[in-house]
């Protein structure tokens, strides 16, 4: 591995750590992408064969390149590219706090077969930035999305970032100013011709801005306490609805226009950071510091709590997002290493069970080859059957010290896997 010393004083990553015995994949061999946050539907769910079971530091790794710097973003897959943001100079894990005048924001393109560092940019943040985020959660927190062609960069109060796939910066757009003591982390989603930004943290307000010149196209006010990437639910007559969970409910939004179509108590009293996910035009929700879950149908108008909201639950996690297969929701809850299973017409509770090995789990799962993989915060990932039955399949330690908050991504059968130092390509050896 190499470092070159921009003039700017900016470490530029051109080398990367190969494990032995890997051939380069040919571009036809790899067509799946993971294009945004939690994959192609939103939803943390891979139609792709052959990945992985097992892995640790020295088995199924294809490679691993160091990052320039901390966050807990999730990387994305497009083409033959991987894109992630990080932070450095300030608040990095692991090293002194340093000066918040020195922070820098880094957009970061890969190659995906070898991990090679493509190109990198560095943004300078918009100062002064909040001194401190709770648990080390940093100032790249938001997972990018691309549709083909460009690629959008949500770096909170530093505002909204599209650059072109050779790093052209394309537009910037300021969202709001305001910080908080847990940061930002919700993700842009993409339709038609928006960018759809959560931006509760910087502005109160969830909004929409055109792809190509970044300008304003319409703006909802009141999201108050979610740190939830909003997600798209197609409803009956070819409709689509753009949910988001906010501080007590969930809101239904025409996504063309911002027009607030309903809202669903959630009986939830704090905040809400799991994403939501969705079958049938039916919307599932996990939420709040004390726990809570519920199901509410789509396609309503004004206050829907009592003709639409299908049942609630008392269990649920306060950070990462669920998984919907055949009938079942599944997910683990952040602080108690405790998996769930419930059944999506009642709410009730399959199976409950500690998982061993497993301490605090930030990442949302992600569900591929019929298998749940929970990556914990200490770099151990648990998998275990996507079904009504508790399983382990596997336990995998990739042995590095450091954090893993961000979720797994998964195409072409690997999986990419990032903590606040390394990104890893983990596949089955051919």
């Amino acid at each position: 591995m190499r470092l070159f010393l921009c003039r700017a004083g900016i470490v530029v990553i051109t080398g990367l750590l190969l494990a032995p015995g890997w051939a380069r994949l040919g571009a036809e061999e790899k067509t799946s992408e993971w294009p945004q946050f939690r994959g192609p539907t939103g939803q943390g769910i891979s139609t792709d064969k052959g990945v992985p079971l097992t892995w640790s530091a020295t088995e199924n790794l294809r490679w691993k390149t160091p990052l320039p710097g901390a966050g807990t973003s999730s990387p994305i897959v497009v083409g033959s590219r991987i894109f992630l943001t990080c932070y450095s100079g300030y608040g990095v894990p692991g090293k002194p706090r340093g000066d918040i005048n020195d922070l820098k924001l880094h957009v970061v393109c890969l190659d995906r077969d070898t991990g090679k560092t493509l190109w990198q940019k560095t943004v300078a943040p918009t100062l002064p930035e909040q001194g401190s985020i709770r648990e080390n959660h940093g100032y790249a927190s938001s997972t990018p999305a691309s549709d083909g062609e460009r690629l959008y960069v949500f770096l909170g109060k530093s505002g909204v970032f599209a650059f072109d796939f050779q790093g052209k910066s394309l537009w910037h757009a300021e969202v709001g100013t305001r910080t908080n003591g847990w940061g930002s982390a919700a993700s842009p989603v993409l339709v038609g011709n928006l960018v759809i930004l959560n931006a509760s943290v910087e502005s109160e307000a969830l909004l929409a801005l055109d792809r190509k010149s970044g300008k304003e196209v319409w703006r909802l006010k009141g999201i108050r306490e979610a740190w939830n990437t909003p997600v798209l639910v197609p409803i009956e007559g070819g409709k689509t609805e753009l949910v988001v969970a906010i501080h007590g409910k969930i809101l239904g939004i025409q996504p063309e226009s911002g027009e607030q179509l309903w809202s669903c108590a959630t009986d939830i009293p704090w905040y809400m950071v799991p994403s939501l996910v969705s079958h049938q035009g039916i919307v599932y929700a996990l939420g709040g510091r004390s726990g809570g879950a519920l199901a509410v149908r789509a396609g309503g108008r004004g206050d829907v709590t009592r003709s639409h909201r299908l049942w609630t639950g008392t269990r649920g996690s306060n950070v990462s997002s669920p998984i919907l297969h055949e009938g079942h929701l599944y997910w683990m809850n952040d602080s108690l290493g405790i998996a769930y299973c419930a059944e999506i017409k009642t709410g009730k509770i399959v199976y409950e069970q500690r998982v061993d090995r497993v301490d605090q789990v930030y990442a949302s799962p992600v569900l591929a080859e019929g298998r749940l993989y929970y990556l914990t915060r200490t770099g151990r990932t648990v998998v275990l059957p996507a079904r009504p039955k508790y399983e382990v399949l596997a336990v995998n330690d990739l042995a590095e010290r450091s954090t893993f908050n961000a979720s797994p991504a998964v195409a072409g059968g690997r999986l990419y896997l990032r903590s606040d130092h390394t990104l890893y390509c983990v596949e089955t050896a051919r």
